[in-house]
């Protein structure tokens, strides 16, 4: 089995939300807390969170970790 990580990003809105889910419905288990940050060019929250999952593919730089 590989381990495989990705940080999820956004505004901090609903879309935020949704993505992370999104991830979670898909067999992602997060990984950490979430952070937020202030984007001072955009005036807006922006919030990230770390997920990762295991998969029986070889991991390899070309994957689109979204599809896995």
């Amino acid at each position: 089995m590989t381990v495989i990580y990705r940080l999820l990003t956004e505004d901090d809105t609903s879309a935020f939300c949704h993505k992370v889910s999104a991830a979670l419905s898909k067999g992602w288990q997060l990984h950490g807390g979430p952070v937020m940050s202030f984007d001072s060019a955009r005036g807006v929250m922006r919030c990230g969170q770390a997920v990762t999952k295991e998969i029986a593919a070889e991991y390899h730089p070309d994957m689109k970790l979204g599809q896995q």
